[in-house]
């Protein structure tokens, strides 16, 4: 597999189930999976910076990021791959050694420009066919964690006492 310097990721359809649920005094809600926060934990370890690149715009997924310590996050993005050319250039790195995990329409074009692309079992079958990493669990089930874990060839990790 190819070198990977930087690991991007969508969220909604990824890190979450793709569900957005709101109550009646306005409140949005969205329900993470405590395993993608190891998918940061590995990536890390293995000094490849993360960030998350949303159409969202929400203080949800800046507090979630923050918790994680994401290196990068930019939210409301409408044209994922105009920012992530733009990191690249700031990290003195190519897209094609950059890995990306997104869902949905939004994310075609940067799935294609990647040096690896993978996209969660519960993404439709025209964006799946776009990806070499062909993900097991659906977006809300820690599917980023299985993602770098792939990436990463995390088969046995150190366990200390």
């Amino acid at each position: 597999m190819k070198e990977i310097k930087l690991i991007l990721t969508d969220i909604d359809g990824v890190w979450t189930d793709g569900g957005m649920y709101y109550d009646q005094t306005g409140n949005e809600w969205k329900k993470f999976h405590t395993y993608d926060s190891a998918g940061v934990l590995f990536a890390h370890q293995m000094n490849i910076p993360v960030g998350i690149i949303t159409g969202e715009e929400t203080e949800i997924v800046r507090r979630r990021a923050e918790k994680l310590k994401v290196d990068f996050l930019y939210q409301g993005v409408r044209n994922k791959v105009e920012v992530a050319n733009e990191l690249c250039q700031q990290l003195g790195i190519t897209l094609n050694e950059v890995a990306f995990i997104g869902d949905d329409l939004g994310d075609i074009e940067l799935l294609k420009v990647v040096g690896v692309a993978g996209v969660p079992a519960s993404a439709p079958a025209y964006v799946r066919k776009l990806t070499a990493i062909q993900l097991k669990k659906k977006g809300g089930e820690g599917v980023f964690r299985e993602f770098v874990e792939a990436l990463l060839n995390v088969t046995d990790y150190p366990i200390t006492k």
